[in-house]
């Protein structure tokens, strides 16, 4: 049977855009209404959490999560908060414009003090702790499992490994955990399948628990951008098999993006998430073109292109550079064996076992130095790579920006 298109026609797409626009003024006007109540006066008290910290010399800078938006600010080294602390806190808001409340914004704050409050994040983040002794390591875990950011310097390392991906949860990690949670859950659906409804659909069923599963997993790690691009793609690639209709097109990932950004416009700013969309699109060209090669080649050869077509991108963001980065399409190979490993061994309580092999990896020093993207071929690049989703020549052209780009990188 052949595969339909996510759109057929004009008038679905015209249905489609106006339900979108819909939607976007609805979520605009939702959160242009908590800003007003927000600057209706000068001073907004409030409960936050610590969701990050920047320490500095003299004081630190602390990223906060609010009901309804983040802030940022900056307090003495004596108040001495943790990630997952929760305050209460008293902000100026007479600065703040709609884009900042958007973006999340910096702002002078007083009269903070902490409260004691318990999670289950930071029940989860103590048990992790409790089987490491470098803080760093637990750092590490707590980011890949709990989606809790790491230090700078910790974020210095993996932008030297050029493996920043691996340790923001995104779609890489739910595929791994949708398959762990679908393993765990077939055999026992199947007895009671088999016995009270055979008649339903046993994969179709399943994928579903699997979703909802995954969608507290979303929710608990407090909507990371990235996680949710990878859980919206989920949720629809089910539905879109379901219906014969083809999942790895590029009008399912504009769909995918355009739905997010009219629920969460706040999302148009953020960084994580616009690269989430972009290395998917570079992923959907390689299955576009190299689909048919050989199956053991391609598992070699995918992370090599996707890293080597993405590093133009990356570069005009973050100049980072180093010749070990040449390795992260090994490193992100082996990560698949690690993950859930580690994730098994974190939940009988030996999640320690590899700390040293950690420990000797992030204490490694290598050269390191900056190379920034000319705007020039930053723009330039973009316009190849959407050409190449109508054009073989332009996919053609694109190879040889990114291998030339690649070696001047490295070379």
């Amino acid at each position: 049977m052949q595969k339909l298109n996510f759109i057929n026609d004009k008038k679905e797409l015209l249905f489609f855009s106006i339900i979108l626009i819909l939607i976007l003024f609805i979520s605009l006007l939702f959160q242009y209404n908590n800003y007003k109540i927000f600057t209706a006066n000068s001073i907004y008290k409030l409960q936050a959490q610590v969701f990050n910290k920047y320490e500095k010399e003299d004081f630190d800078i602390y990223k906060f999560q609010g009901e309804n938006f983040t802030f940022f600010s900056s307090t003495s080294k004596a108040l001495n908060l943790e990630k997952l602390d929760f305050v209460d806190i008293s902000i100026l808001t007479s600065k703040v414009s709609f884009i900042e409340y958007l973006k999340g914004f910096y702002t002078k704050s007083f009269n903070i003090f902490k409260v004691y409050k318990s999670s289950i994040k930071k029940d989860l983040s103590y048990k992790i702790k409790s089987q490491h002794i470098d803080k760093d390591i637990s750092e590490i875990y707590e980011a890949i499992f709990l989606a809790i950011p790491t230090n700078d310097r910790l974020r210095d390392v993996f932008a030297t490994y050029s493996i920043s991906h691996l340790i923001a949860i995104s779609g890489f990690h739910l595929g791994v955990l949708s398959f762990i949670i679908y393993s765990i859950l077939y055999f026992p659906y199947n007895y009671f399948h088999n016995r009270y409804f055979p008649y339903r659909n046993k994969k179709f069923d399943i994928l579903i628990i699997t979703l909802s599963i995954l969608f507290l997993y979303l929710i608990f790690t407090n909507l990371v951008p990235s996680l949710l691009r990878a859980f919206v793609m989920m949720f629809l690639g089910v539905f879109i098999l379901r219906a014969n209709i083809k999942l790895v097109s590029f009008e399912t990932l504009l769909f995918t993006f355009v739905f997010i950004i009219v629920l969460f416009p706040s999302y148009i700013f953020s960084i994580s998430f616009g690269f989430s969309i972009i290395g998917v699109f570079y992923i959907f060209l390689f299955i576009k073109y190299f689909q048919n090669l050989n199956k053991i080649f391609l598992f070699l050869f995918f992370n090599i292109w996707i890293f080597a077509s993405f590093n133009p991108i990356v570069h005009y963001f973050f100049g980072t550079t180093s010749f070990v980065q040449l390795f992260s399409p090994l490193i992100t190979i082996f990560f698949t064996i690690f993950y859930p490993i580690e994730l098994f061994l974190h939940l009988i309580g030996y999640g320690g076992m590899l700390d040293s092999f950690l420990n000797y990896a992030i204490g490694l020093k290598f050269e390191i130095f900056e190379v920034i993207t000319p705007l020039w071929f930053f723009v330039s690049y973009i316009v190849v790579s959407l050409l190449a989703i109508v054009r073989k020549e332009a996919f053609i052209v694109l190879n040889v920006l990114l291998l030339s780009f690649n070696y001047y990188l490295f070379v």
